[in-house]
């Protein structure tokens, strides 16, 4: 059976989210026998009584790979935290989603992502940033995420469409559930030019509690976090926190002392957000030209042998290049210089001190 068959079983249960599921999987050994598994080895994995209860009786409803067919036939993909298809950047914050469902299509260039977000009351002047922040981003092949909320998410999407780029948009209902509904054609133009993506099943309404969770997947498929205008207590500043938790960058746009929709934005200038005065200052501090190199040195200097064996001791967790010397009979020199140029190619990121993980 297709294991992503008990990925979706165990996204259906409530009260089983990465942290159990997680500890399931260290006792089982796999997603097949964690959902096999007698109640005394459910209660070795440490899962309360209510979670037990809950799996039990999801076990007697539910019949994994009628759950995955029907995802399937409509046309949706699923990736899983084993699926090497699943996205990279989510791959490195805490408690990534252990499923993510997929409407249109994810692609490897979607590790060039930044996110916009802010306010759905947006000012004139906040929809003319947004507009311009999407639609430049999106000429230089930069994918942009948000949420497909009104305001500020649906101007980002709808200039980075129309400036011929990608974007993805992260529900907080399942793929099949868009909204809000006023945003269905722009959902649809994105499915052609990007992805709805979201760790709810399908058929999970769009309610208030799912759109929190959500947000640390939108910095989390990113790069960096863009804040366009927000208020004191918009949602973008709670997108804005798990971006500085995932150690992304966080810029924000300076707006007015006297507009309460500029607030949030000065407020996270004042403690220490990057501010977006320009489009040029923002893509030279994305450090735009380097992407364009790192995808032109792909091409012109291909992989070798050494580079081959370098990848086979780097994975998506953080690994010192210490212990890639250990394990790879090199010397430090020359592991330090294929890093260089493996990073150069976007074959490996650095995340911290001598610190490197697989960008692909």
């Amino acid at each position: 059976m297709d294991e992503r068959a008990f990925w979706i079983a165990f996204n259906r249960v409530p009260g089983i989210g990465p942290t159990r599921l997680t500890a399931l999987l260290e006792k089982c050994g796999g997603i097949a026998a964690a959902w096999k598994a007698p109640i005394q080895t459910l209660q070795e994995a440490g899962l309360d009584r209510r979670s037990i209860e809950n799996l039990l009786n999801a076990r007697k409803s539910l019949d994994p790979q009628a759950e995955l067919e029907r995802v399937l036939r409509r046309g949706f993909d699923v990736f899983c935290w084993d699926n090497s298809g699943y996205p990279a950047n989510l791959r490195t914050i805490p408690q990534p989603p252990p499923v993510l469902y997929v409407r249109g299509r994810l692609e490897e260039r979607d590790e060039l992502a930044v996110a916009i977000v802010g306010t759905r009351r947006a000012s004139t002047y906040g929809r003319e940033v947004a507009r311009e922040l999407g639609a430049e981003l999106g000429r230089h092949g930069v994918t942009v995420v948000s949420g497909l909320a009104l305001g500020v998410d649906t101007i980002a999407h709808q200039a980075a469409l129309d400036a011929g780029g990608r974007t993805i948009a992260v529900l907080g209902s399942g793929v099949d559930q868009i909204y809000p509904a006023r945003n269905r054609r722009l959902a649809l133009q994105i499915i052609e030019q990007g992805a709805l993506v979201s760790e709810y099943p399908m058929g999970t309404r769009p309610e208030a509690s799912n759109f929190p969770p959500r947000n640390r997947i939108i910095s989390g498929l990113s790069l960096s976090v863009i804040v366009v205008e927000a208020g004191r207590r918009s949602g973008a500043l709670i997108t804005a926190s798990f971006a500085a938790d995932q150690s992304r960058d966080v810029f924000a746009v300076p707006g007015s002392i006297l507009s309460p929709g500029s607030d949030g934005c000065n407020r996270l200038i004042r403690d220490g957000a990057i501010p977006v005065t320009s489009t040029s200052d923002l893509l030279e501090r994305l450090q735009l030209a380097t992407a364009s190199a790192q995808q032109e040195a792909r091409v012109a200097v291909p992989a070798s042998p050494v580079e081959e064996m370098i990848l086979q001791h780097i994975s998506t967790e953080p690994q010192h290049m210490n212990e890639i010397v250990r394990a790879a009979p090199l010397e430090t020199s020359e592991v330090s210089s294929l890093l260089a140029m493996m990073e150069l190619k976007g074959l490996v990121r650095q995340v911290g001190l001598m610190q490197y993980v697989r960008a692909n």
